[in-house]
C-alpha cells in the first residue's frame, strides 16, 4: 500500500533543494541585514561591529529557520517558514541603544521577551478561534499590500541610496519583471518553479556590466566569521526596555500567527492551535538565541510566504535548506558579502511579483466569505484601511507614546487587531433590527482550522 506523503512533507531532489532553497535566501537576504545596518548605524557602530552583526544575524536566521522547518518537541510548526529578524523592534531597541543603555541592554530585553514569547505560545494557539476566513484573508491582503513598499523602495534604488529614484534603477526592475514573467509563461514546468532566481540571475547579469553593482565588501570581509555569545558584554536588564520589548513581543505573536495562518492557506495544511503554538514557541526560542548571540528579536518573515505562492513549492525541507544556506552564510562572511552586493532593484522587480501574489492570496480566501449578507464587508473595508494608514502616512502617529507607536506602526499588526475586534463585534453579538444577518458565512465561529494529523 502506497502512503501518500502530503507536499510540505516532501522532500525533492537534491539539486532542486539547493536551487529553489537559495530563492528564498535572496527574498529575504536584504531584509535580514537592514534590521542590525539600521541599528548599528543609529548606534553609530564601527564597520568591523555592523560586520559582526550582520554575520551573527544571518547565523541565528538560520537556525531559527531549522528550528521552525525540522522542529523537535514542540518548537517548531513544520511548515516553509523562513524567520528573520523584525522590523517592529527596530524603533525601541534604537531608542534603547542610544539612551545610554547600548547592546547589553537591548540583549537584556530581547532575551526577556523570548521566555515571555514561549510561555504565551499556548495561550495564542488558543486563540485560534478568533481568526475564521474573514480576518485571515484580510490579514493575508494586508501582509502583501504592507510588503509592496518595501519592493518599491528596492525598485527604486533602496531607501537612502545616493541614486534613489533614477530611470536606471527603474527600468533593471522592470527588466527583471519581464524576465520573471517570461519565464513564469513560457519556460518548462521546474525553471517555472525557479522564475524569481532566474530573474535575479538574469538581472544581476545586466547590472554588473552596467554599474550597478559593488564588490568592495566581498574584498574586505573575511573568510571565516563565529559568533560568540554575549560578544558585546553580559546583557543587562533594565525595566523600561524590558517593557517596551515586551509590547513588540505582542505585536511579532500576532504577525507571525497572519504569516503561519498564510502558510497554511498556500500549503493546503492549515494552521492548527497546535501548531501555532508550536510556531511562536519555535519565534520565542529564536528570540532568546538572538540576545545570546549577538543579534535581535526574530518572526516569520512574510517575504517568503509570496515566493511559496508564486512558485507553488510547498516543501518544508526546501526552505529548511534555506536556513542552511543562511548558517553558512553567517560563518562565511565573504560568501554573505556576495549576495549582499547584488542590486536593490534586482531584488525589487521580482518582489513586485512575489509580495503581489501574497495580496493575491488574501482574495482567494476572502473568496470563501459571504461578502452580500451582515457586515463582513465594513470589517474589510475598516480593516484594510486601518492597516494601510501607517503604511501610506508613516509619520501619523509620531506624536503617540512609544508604545501606541510600536503596535499601530506595524500595519500587519494593525490591521489584524482590527479585523479581530470588528469581526467580534459584528458576528459575535446578536442581530439587531436592521442589523443584517448575524452570521455570514466566513465570520466568527465558521473558521474551517484543522491541526496537523
Amino acid at each position: 500500500m502506497t502512503i501518500s506523503v502530503h507536499p510540505v512533507d516532501e522532500v525533492p531532489p537534491l539539486r532542486r533543494l539547493a536551487v529553489f532553497g537559495f530563492q528564498h535566501v535572496l527574498a529575504m537576504y536584504a531584509g535580514a541585514v537592514a534590521v542590525p545596518l539600521i541599528v548599528g548605524g543609529a548606534m553609530k557602530l564601527s564597520a568591523a561591529d555592523l560586520a559582526y552583526l550582520i554575520t551573527a544575524d544571518l547565523l541565528v536566521c538560520g537556525v531559527a529557520t531549522l528550528i521552525q522547518c525540522v522542529g523537535f518537541r514542540r518548537f517548531g510548526a513544520r511548515l516553509p517558514i523562513v524567520q528573520g529578524c523584525t522590523f517592529a523592534a527596530v524603533p525601541p531597541m534604537v531608542l534603547i541603544g542610544t539612551t545610554g543603555g547600548g547592546l547589553p541592554a537591548i540583549y537584556g530585553s530581547v532575551i526577556v521577551s523570548g521566555c515571555a514569547i514561549m510561555l504565551l505560545a499556548p495561550v495564542f494557539g488558543g486563540l485560534l478561534h478568533f481568526f475564521p476566513p474573514l480576518v485571515t484573508g484580510t490579514v493575508i491582503l494586508i501582509i502583501g499590500l504592507s510588503l509592496l513598499p518595501v519592493a518599491g523602495n528596492w525598485v527604486a534604488g533602496g531607501q537612502g541610496s545616493k541614486d534613489f529614484g533614477e530611470p536606471g534603477n527603474l527600468a533593471l526592475a522592470a527588466f527583471v519583471l519581464v524576465v520573471v514573467l517570461g519565464v513564469q509563461r513560457f519556460a518548462p514546468a521546474f525553471l517555472s518553479r525557479i522564475a524569481v532566481l532566474i530573474g535575479i540571475a538574469v538581472g544581476l547579469a545586466v547590472a554588473v556590466p552596467l554599474g550597478f553593482t559593488d564588490f568592495g565588501g566581498v574584498r574586505d570581509a573575511d573568510w571565516v566569521g563565529i559568533s560568540t555569545p554575549f560578544h558585546f558584554g553580559t546583557p543587562v536588564f533594565r525595566a523600561s526596555a524590558i517593557v517596551s520589548m515586551l509590547v513588540v513581543a505582542l505585536v511579532t505573536m500576532t504577525e507571525t500567527t497572519g504569516d503561519l495562518i498564510a502558510v497554511g492557506e498556500l500549503t493546503g495544511r492549515r494552521t492548527g492551535p497546535r501548531s501555532l503554538a508550536d510556531g511562536l514557541r519555535a519565534d520565542g526560542l529564536s528570540t532568546v538565541l538572538g540576545g545570546v548571540f549577538n543579534t535581535f528579536p526574530y518572526t516569520a518573515y512574510a517575504q517568503n510566504v509570496g515566493l511559496i505562492g508564486m512558485t507553488r513549492v510547498r516543501s518544508r525541507w526546501v526552505v529548511a535548506t534555506s536556513g542552511g544556506m543562511l548558517v553558512v552564510l553567517g560563518l562565511l562572511p565573504k560568501l554573505g558579502a556576495v549576495v549582499a552586493a547584488i542590486p536593490a532593484p534586482v531584488l525589487g522587480g521580482a518582489g513586485l511579483v512575489m509580495f503581489g501574489t501574497v495580496a493575491a492570496s488574501g482574495l482567494r480566501t476572502l473568496a470563501e466569505v459571504d461578502l452580500k449578507a451582515g457586515h463582513n464587508v465594513t470589517v474589510v473595508a475598516v480593516s484594510l484601511a486601518v492597516g494601510m494608514l501607517p503604511v501610506g502616512v508613516p509619520t501619523v502617529y509620531e506624536r503617540f507614546p512609544d508604545w501606541f507607536r510600536t503596535v499601530m506602526n506595524s500595519g500587519i499588526s494593525a490591521g489584524s487587531l482590527t479585523a479581530i475586534a470588528l469581526n467580534l463585534l459584528f458576528n459575535h453579538r446578536p442581530a439587531r433590527s436592521g442589523s443584517g444577518a448575524p452570521e455570514a458565512r466566513g465570520g466568527a465561529g465558521h473558521s474551517e482550522v484543522a491541526d496537523r494529523p
